[in-house]
């Protein structure tokens, strides 16, 4: 351990300045939607599910018209068109286990804190085990980049949840953590700043006092990307998460399909801003899975419930090959995703207890 360290700040230290500026050059934003199944990204909208009225809460004929379709490649186009249409061709999407492509968690607990730390600390660490788990004691990939002088000032991180200030420990990492009812306004003034902090703070609070509706957290987190151009990003969206739990599964899927949404309007900001243009890596997955074989334990995750560690992720962007849907047999892990973003920007990332 002492020897990766001691090479990681040489690393740091004896970058040359040709390397330092490729790398003050490279963009980074890790986005995440809580709890999305890998079975509606690769295969659209359940039947089995949607059919019990319990789950369709009386809107089964909708949601059958919206997102149902006989061959499973329609139904997750319809579902998930930014996906289908962009990630796939130009990127690439990982996890679809009927292909041989396994994305598993490697953490033992299969819910939030866990999931997220293992993702963004490119390790498991097994005494973080409860989601009210304290501040973070493990280095972060942002905290890092945070430390690097190419980035230093230039990271964000953006949460419907309240959680990211302890899983993200932003006192000890020194970037801004905005999530849930914190006050935007209070971290960058711009035209719709003051706007945007007093929406949220008057919304309706459907999940308590814990997390925010994502659409105040998403325009919020544009606001931010727009007008202080951060060179490191993190983002994460919640509702998925929350309607499975209360078991509306026209609600959950409304949310994916409006989470593909805001993942084109990041895409076209990037593509659009030559700050960003050809220099951006996006890295998108979520924390957990949820049940399956059992077809009522779909609104439940955590260890009891099978089917939890079975996650996805996808790339696109500056430096991610093509390899659209992968149909080869793989077997990735979560806390291997930030690491793979750490090789395309060729930087020494490695995380450390403080």
């Amino acid at each position: 351990m002492r020897q990766v360290l001691f090479f990681s700040l040489l690393m740091t230290l004896f970058i040359s300045p040709a390397y330092s500026q490729k790398l003050a050059d490279h963009r980074v934003i890790v986005i995440m939607t809580d709890g999305f199944r890998w079975q509606e990204v690769f295969g659209g909208m359940d039947s089995s599910i949607v059919k019990v009225k319990r789950f369709h809460h009386g809107d089964s004929a909708r949601l059958v018209k919206q997102y149902w379709a006989p061959v499973a490649e329609t139904r997750r186009e319809k579902l998930l068109p930014f996906f289908w249409n962009t990630i796939a061709k130009q990127g690439q999407i990982h996890g679809n286990r009927s292909k041989g492509s396994l994305v598993n968690v490697a953490n033992p607990y299969w819910f939030s804190y866990p999931g997220y730390s293992e993702l963004l600390t490119g390790q498991v660490d097994t005494s973080v085990n409860s989601n009210d788990y304290k501040a973070n004691p493990n280095t972060n990939f942002f905290e890092y980049l945070n430390s690097l002088n190419a980035y230093k000032g230039s990271v964000a991180a953006f949460g419907a949840w309240d959680a990211f200030d302890r899983i993200l420990n932003e006192k000890r990492a020194g970037f801004p953590v905005i999530n849930a009812f914190d006050d935007y306004n209070s971290y960058v003034k711009s035209k719709d700043s003051d706007l945007l902090s007093r929406m949220t703070k008057d919304s309706f609070r459907a999940f308590g006092d814990a997390e925010v509706l994502d659409g105040f957290m998403h325009y919020q987190a544009m606001d931010y990307l727009k007008n202080k151009k951060p060179k490191a990003m993190f983002i994460s969206y919640g509702e998925t998460d929350e309607f499975a739990h209360e078991g509306h599964y026209g609600h959950y899927l409304n949310a994916a399909h409006q989470f593909d949404a805001w993942l084109a309007d990041i895409w076209r900001f990037v593509e659009s801003d030559p700050l960003y243009k050809g220099k951006t890596t996006l890295l998108i997955t979520t924390d957990h899975g949820r049940g399956d074989k059992n077809k009522y334990e779909w609104t439940s995750h955590g260890e009891k419930v099978k089917d939890c560690h079975e996650i996805w992720y996808a790339m696109l962007g500056a430096k991610v090959p093509r390899l659209g849907e992968v149909q080869s047999p793989e077997q990735v892990y979560q806390k291997d995703l930030i690491h793979f973003v750490a090789k395309i920007m060729e930087i020494p990332f490695s995380s450390r207890p403080n």
